[in-house]
């Protein structure tokens, strides 16, 4: 059986993600992105496609209001 990359993948064999652990390898660091920009979004994005865990520990946990991502924003 193929390795499961990531939570998309164990839920398509299994149907459910009960079963998924994310990993980490020296590529998961943390991030000085702002809570709620683009950054930070697209890093979210890139660890779970990676299969890594969403949140590191030492993530920034500030916001800026001019930073964060609305309805309608485009990339």
């Amino acid at each position: 059986m193929a390795r499961i990359r990531n939570v998309f993948e164990i839920i398509e064999l299994y149907g459910h993600d009960e079963n998924f652990e994310p990993h980490t390898t020296p590529e998961f660091v943390s991030t000085s992105a702002a809570a709620g920009s683009r950054q930070k979004l697209d890093i979210l994005a890139e660890r779970i496609q990676r299969g890594m865990p969403l949140w590191h520990p030492e993530d920034s946990t500030e916001s800026s209001a001019a930073a964060l991502v609305t309805a309608g924003d485009d990339r």
